[in-house]
């Protein structure tokens, strides 16, 4: 199909995917994105198998693995005394010659998604959000906060979890839930054992991710009553103190957490569309507009990311915006819904929710799945 332009709402993962995407197929781009400063948060993210593909399939691979650090091995460490249960290796989706996994600092991944956006000639403006949308059928009218205007074929709603395009064309949609717990980040010193991603399950459940050469990151999830904030002050020592039975690899680590701002604390809030359309008319949805999840399988970014490629195929097959828009959901409807339904699960066991199940096994459905062509 042909289109004239594209506007992406959202710069982050998944609006930068989908842009650098639709660029490749040859569609003009324009994103808005309503932080002035594009801003992200430094701590890092975890990037499997499929997302490793995905950054070889829009050919930033190279630029993305010098950012950030690859591995293939993961180990799996059980109970308080930190026993060793599993170590395994996934396979390379990338090749051979390419690790499977990756760890990042988000705002390094954002940069390199960033840069290969405008290079393809993506147009980038900053600042901004829809005060006024208006589809016609053939196109869609957007008045912009700052008093700009402009017509687009479509308009590609990529604005997270609390999304004010999802708000605008679906508006009996869910609300965002909290889950009841919290995922804390703070980035450390890599040693040189650190080899690949290690996870800690029970009962403090935490992990080591590598970033860089020197750097890697600890993430930890507890569990917090609905409402809590987090000051600054106090934080690394929060942090600390949601360590009880911590296994001695955590254990040793705890003094260096210290810096108050160097810690990155987040409640685990979730929405998936699951019973309502993902667009309407000439606006589509996707990523954590569609489908947060919790990091207990690590996906979310992975499922943005596949969501921008989708798309832009569908795009470039289909004759006609709502034969895309269907298939796009088709595809991606399983996919993530595995995601989705399945990390809520295993936080709910770490929670007590429901009775215990095999997190193992789970983890390797997951990547069993996330190993198939998207």
């Amino acid at each position: 199909m042909d289109l004239d332009s594209v506007l992406v709402v959202g710069g982050g993962i998944g609006g930068l995917t989908a842009a650098i995407a639709l660029r490749r197929k040859g569609y003009p781009v324009e994103i808005i994105e309503r932080d002035p400063n594009w801003s992200v948060y430094g701590v890092g993210i975890i990037q499997q198998m499929n997302v490793v593909r995905a950054m070889n399939d829009i050919g930033v691979l190279e630029a993305y693995l010098a950012k950030g650090s690859g591995f293939s091995t993961t180990t799996i460490y059980a109970g308080p005394d930190g026993m060793q249960s599993a170590r395994f290796e996934t396979p390379r989706l990338a090749g051979p010659q390419h690790p499977s996994n990756a760890g990042i600092r988000r705002r390094d991944l954002q940069q390199v998604l960033g840069d290969e956006a405008k290079r393809l000639g993506a147009k980038v403006r900053l600042g901004l959000t829809i005060v006024r949308m208006e589809d016609d059928g053939e196109g869609v009218d957007v008045t912009f906060s700052d008093g700009t205007s402009g017509r687009y074929d479509i308009v590609v709603g990529a604005d997270g979890i609390f999304s004010a395009t999802r708000a605008a064309i679906v508006p009996d949609a869910p609300k965002p839930e909290y889950t009841g717990q919290w995922v804390w980040r703070y980035n450390l010193p890599r040693p040189a054992s650190l080899e690949g991603i290690e996870i800690f399950a029970g009962p403090c459940n935490a992990g080591l991710v590598p970033m860089t050469d020197d750097l890697m990151y600890m993430f930890l999830v507890s569990q917090e009553e609905e409402g809590m904030t987090l000051p600054t002050q106090g934080a690394a020592a929060a942090m600390r103190a949601r360590t009880k039975m911590a296994p001695p690899q955590i254990s040793a680590l705890l003094d260096q957490i210290t810096d108050d701002e160097g810690v990155v604390a987040r409640p685990m809030e979730v929405i998936f569309l699951k019973d309502h359309p993902w667009h309407k008319g000439r606006v589509v949805l996707l990523g954590d507009a569609v489908h947060a999840s919790t990091p207990h399988l690590a996906q979310g970014a992975g499922m943005a990311i596949e969501d921008g490629l989708v798309l832009a195929e569908e795009l470039a097959r289909a004759d006609d915006t709502e034969t895309a828009f269907q298939a796009y959901r088709a595809r991606r409807f399983d996919r993530v819904a595995f995601v989705a339904e399945n990390s809520i699960r295993i936080g709910d066991m770490q929670m007590g929710k429901i009775p215990p199940f095999d997190a193992g096994e789970l983890t390797g459905q997951s990547i069993k799945l996330m190993c198939e062509p998207i």
